[in-house]
């Protein structure tokens, strides 16, 4: 009990753990407020009217990681600059997969921080072009994410096929490791494009169609992946 609450506490004292925190709830929040909104049983209003709460809960702590990513610009170009062209990835494939994945995240931050800034009145604006841009800015980072994870799937099979062949048993086992985190990485991408999908312009696939609890639910899967590689990159260190 003790060790869970100080991991917990760890968690809420770094940013990038807080954030992770605030975004499960606020997912986990849309998912239960949306099941209660819709199939609330007749002669039962407060069902509906926590469901409701629940929503508009979390669009509080949507609202409120908006405000936060107001701060990652500096963050983002640091980690960009530090990349680079790729210089140090063997495979030419995942570098340019790479560069073009932090050029999408790069330009994603001031799209989205002008569609805020137009929403709250303080530059004169129309936010929705901004928010669609914002949000096709993080749809291409998703699949490249994506593309980059299967690519490097295919890379770690080509090693553990030599591993094998030179019998090293914990070289395959760290392989294995490496090719289950990307495996999460790739579902959880996926829960979030098919929200970013959700969120662009109706007759674009499935846009508009997704209920609350849907969204909820695609969220929540890929934020409680995040906290678990977040707790395993933790606990290799």
């Amino acid at each position: 009990m003790q060790e869970s609450l100080e991991s917990l506490v760890g968690l809420l004292e770094s940013y990038r753990g807080r954030d992770k925190i605030i975004r499960t709830i606020c997912y986990g929040s849309q998912l239960v407020g949306g099941v209660l909104s819709e199939k609330t049983p007749p002669g039962r209003p407060s069902s509906s009217d926590l469901g409701k709460s629940l929503l508009l809960f979390s669009a509080q702590l949507s609202q409120c990681r908006t405000v936060l990513r107001l701060f990652d610009d500096v963050s983002m170009l640091a980690y960009s600059r530090s990349y680079g062209l790729g210089a140090q990835e063997a495979d030419g494939g995942l570098r340019w997969i790479s560069v073009l994945n932090n050029v999408a995240d790069q330009l994603y931050y001031p799209c989205e921080h002008v569609a805020w800034a137009a929403d709250a009145k303080l530059i004169q604006a129309k936010s929705d072009r901004w928010w669609l841009l914002s949000t096709g800015l993080w749809g291409t980072s998703l699949l490249l994410g994506t593309l980059r994870s299967i690519r490097l799937l295919v890379l770690l099979k080509r090693k553990m096929k030599r591993c094998e062949g030179a019998g090293e048993g914990s070289s395959r086992s760290q392989l294995l490791r490496q090719m289950r985190r990307e495996m999460l990485t790739i579902l959880s991408s996926m829960a979030d494009l098919s929200n970013a999908i959700h969120w662009m312009p109706p007759g674009f696939l499935w846009a508009g169609q997704f209920p609350n609890w849907l969204v909820g639910l695609m969220g929540t899967i890929s934020s409680v992946i995040g906290l678990i590689q977040m707790n395993a990159s933790n606990g290799d260190q």
